[in-house]
């Protein structure tokens, strides 16, 4: 890495703050260790409950790393519970390898998986991929504008004041400065990732994206991913449009990926079904 990868890496990695929810000590002082030699403040919880009480406290995260067997709260409640919050990212780890349990975690709104034994570069390396991500600079490298995990500040309403939408296609308005998207005139509470998503679908609405192109456009990097986990956040995104009469516009493109819906064959089929 040159002087001036490692200084970039450095501006915006030291304002992070990460919360490392971990019962087992002496791996969470490996993660913990690790993580602070590559920029990064962390804060340790040892239980599902401890990491609530931190969670209601006023102090704010840009990254949550959870294991899933937790005493008190089990992992998967935290998640839930972070969900109802905030769009921080979470990074779980757990021992569980099944496809289904990860497809399970990325359904409750995690962003990324590391299946234990897991190696420390990679951990790094997922960390700095979704607090990179996450952070968009206002001036200098580090200055993040993402919404954090604060009790007071994470409503999702879009008022009659908001500034204009960044794109729009048929009755979506997305707001990229603020992170959100309006379907049908209603607010859609989105994961980061989700998000990502669909910003990059919006941006180009008629191009066919291939999964690995979407993982691509989200993650600004080049990695190996799962189809599946797409598929999710993908899935995940058409719930929660669900009452907009907006879940067809994501179409899939069967052994390719996804795209955008004509908007002209919406409103035929619309027709058709009235």
């Amino acid at each position: 890495m040159s002087g001036r990868e490692a200084d970039s890496r450095f501006a915006w990695s030291h304002h992070a703050k990460i919360l490392v929810i971990e019962d087992d000590a002496a791996i969470s002082d490996v993660v913990c260790s690790t993580l602070c030699g590559a920029g990064f403040c962390c804060i340790p919880a040892y239980s599902g409950t401890e990491a609530r009480l931190l969670l209601d406290q006023k102090d704010v995260f840009d990254l949550v790393i959870c294991d899933l067997m937790l005493p008190g709260i089990p992992g998967e409640e935290v998640v839930s519970l972070i969900r109802t919050k905030s769009a921080v990212p979470i990074l779980v780890t757990s021992a569980k390898a099944q496809v289904v349990d990860r497809v399970a975690l990325l359904h409750m709104g995690a962003d990324d998986y590391l299946v234990k034994p897991f190696d420390l570069d990679e951990l790094v390396a997922r960390v700095e991929a979704l607090i990179r991500r996450s952070m968009r600079p206002v001036g200098v490298l580090g200055e993040s504008a993402a919404p954090k995990l604060a009790s007071s500040s994470n409503s999702t309403s879009l008022t009659a004041n908001s500034s204009a939408p960044s794109q729009t296609y048929g009755k979506w308005k997305l707001y990229e400065d603020a992170r959100k998207l309006e379907a049908a005139g209603t607010p859609v509470k989105l994961t980061r990732t989700e998000f990502d998503i669909v910003a990059a679908l919006m941006r180009r609405p008629s191009k066919v994206f291939t999964k690995r192109e979407l993982y691509r456009e989200v993650w600004h990097e080049d990695a190996a991913v799962e189809e599946k986990a797409i598929n999710t956040h993908v899935s995940n995104i058409r719930t929660k449009l669900k009452g907009t009469g907006t879940e067809s516009y994501i179409e899939t493109v069967w052994g390719i990926g996804f795209k955008l819906a004509e908007l002209e064959k919406l409103e035929e089929l619309s027709e058709l079904e009235q």
